[in-house]
C-alpha cells in the first residue's frame, strides 16, 4: 500500500515537473513589454517611467 503511494506520489511530481517545462504561447510577446532597464511592464506606447527605456 505504501509503495503505491510513494509511485502515485513520484508520478505526480514527474508529470508536474513536464508540465512546468512548457513555454506558455505568448511568453515573448510578455517578455517585450517589460523595459530593459528596470524590468517593470510598460503600459501603452510611451516610454518607462524610469526614463532610460
Amino acid at each position: 500500500m505504501i509503495s503505491k503511494i510513494v509511485l502515485l506520489f513520484l508520478a505526480f511530481i514527474a508529470v508536474l515537473g513536464i508540465f512546468g517545462k512548457l513555454r506558455l504561447p505568448g511568453a515573448k510577446q510578455i517578455a517585450d513589454r517589460r523595459c530593459r532597464a528596470c524590468g517593470r511592464f510598460r503600459i501603452g506606447k510611451g516610454p518607462c517611467p524610469c526614463g532610460k527605456g
